[in-house]
């Protein structure tokens, strides 16, 4: 039982901590101290204490309590920390900090920027195409995100694939982005890498000096088919 008591409470006592904190901490322009600062705020939140001082966070880092209240100062400047006015029962206020600027920067931007990128797809789009996309044509780019699950920069590599091999239409486009997807191609770097293996290849067989168009970014996937 004594056991049973202790694993529970290993288990309850736990710290949740984003992955998009851990894998783009670099991107906002931050650095391990002052994430490890942000984790020991966290965790002072957790623990229902919203306003720990500086000293308090210097017992749990190896940083001094100064250097807390600097790097405390940079994160309200990075506007990654907020200092918040709260207001108790009996009218009292008190300060506490807030994360939430961090949170907005690591998911609420990166939403916004996802709605720009598939916003812009179509525009680029209608630009190649020279005309506004039909209902069907804009239906099936939705379907290319929504449904299949492609990433809309490997969709405008799909596009621009098409262009190059002078068949700009919606049938081969597909077929590009179906034939990517078997191959389990997922982004623009491995359809680069992909096409530089498959160009490397064509080279060597080749021996005919013919002139040909530069294909290495994008090429024929389903030159077989046709």
């Amino acid at each position: 039982m004594a056991n049973k008591f202790s694993f529970q409470q290993i288990l309850l006592n736990q710290l949740q901590i984003p992955i998009e904190l851990l894998s783009k901490y670099k991107q906002l322009g931050l650095n391990e101290k002052e994430v490890m600062l942000v984790l020991q705020l966290l965790r002072f939140l957790q623990n229902r204490n919203d306003f720990p001082t500086p000293y308090e966070l210097s017992l749990n880092v190896t940083m001094d309590e100064q250097e807390c209240a600097n790097l405390l100062r940079k994160l309200v400047q990075k506007n990654v920390l907020g200092i918040e006015k709260k207001e108790n029962e009996m009218k009292q206020l008190s300060e506490a900090y807030s994360l939430d600027p961090l949170w907005e920067k690591l998911f609420l931007q990166e939403e916004k920027h996802e709605e720009q990128t598939i916003g812009t797809i179509f525009v680029v789009f209608e630009q190649e195409f020279g005309r506004p996309l039909s209902p069907f044509e804009i239906e099936t780019i939705n379907a290319w995100i929504d449904e299949d699950e492609i990433a809309p920069a490997l969709i405008k590599a799909g596009l621009r694939e098409s262009v190059l091999m002078g068949k700009l239409n919606f049938k081969y486009i597909d077929r590009i982005l179906r034939e990517w997807k078997k191959k389990g191609i997922h982004s623009v770097d491995q359809a680069r890498n992909a096409s530089k293996k498959f160009h490397t290849t064509q080279t060597t067989s080749n021996q005919e000096n013919i002139p040909k168009r530069d294909t290495s970014f994008y090429y024929n996937w389903l030159e077989e088919e046709d």
